[in-house]
């Protein structure tokens, strides 16, 4: 009888994430009336950017290069946002629930492959949060706005940062797959009822 392999689930959550936030991509490309290569680039950054990031910083050849499936599913989210227009409460709310899926699964894998290369706890959880809202982040930046995550949004880099603890503490006491399994829970929970209930965290103005 056949053991039931945990990883080929969390690569499909992976693989999903990188559709999704290609898409995102794919949407902002739309709005800002982008040609065929700006999709391609928007897709790309958003889907792949925060893995990318980490590995540079960890200093080994990015996955987005060495697995075919995650470019291949950047390009396909750019193929596809560039042909088909997008609408209605269940795109956006089908676009969510991948993108919250990804946010808890990135904000794991990034954690539990800055311990294994053996950062400290503190820089963990920072490759943790940037995997999960890297792609997002140099996105807003390459479009001339303001990155999303540093306010006035609803939770995000906060439940990423949730999730990157709790991975952080249940791969220390040896159970990786666990804490994959719980980061990708926690943050699809948290991140979904931030959205539908528009939770913000405060903002100081020059006053303030």
């Amino acid at each position: 009888m056949n053991t039931f392999d945990p990883s080929l689930l969390f690569r499909t959550v992976d693989v999903a994430g990188v559709l999704a936030n290609g898409l995102l991509g794919a949407l902002v490309a739309r709005r800002m009336r982008f040609d065929i290569i700006g999709f391609l680039f928007l897709a790309i950054l958003t889907g792949l950017g925060g893995g990318m990031l980490r590995d540079v910083l960890l200093n080994t050849r990015p996955v987005a290069f060495t697995d075919p499936l995650y470019l291949a599913g950047a390009v396909t989210a750019a193929g596809v946002g560039y042909l088909l227009v997008f609408k209605g409460h269940w795109v956006g709310r089908t676009l969510t629930f991948l993108d919250m899926l990804a946010l808890g699964c990135w904000s794991a894998t990034g954690t539990i492959k800055a311990l294994g290369y053996g950062l400290d706890l503190l820089p963990a959880i920072l490759l943790g949060v940037l995997t999960a809202v890297g792609g997002g982040m140099i996105r807003d930046v390459v479009t001339g706005r303001i990155p999303v995550v540093f306010g006035g949004n609803t939770l995000y880099a906060s439940v990423a940062i949730i999730g990157a603890i709790e991975s952080l503490l249940l791969t220390s006491v040896g159970y990786p797959n666990v804490a994959m399994a719980a980061s990708i829970v926690t943050c699809s929970v948290l991140g979904l009822l931030a959205h539908r209930y528009k939770w913000t965290l405060p903002r100081k103005g020059d006053g303030g």
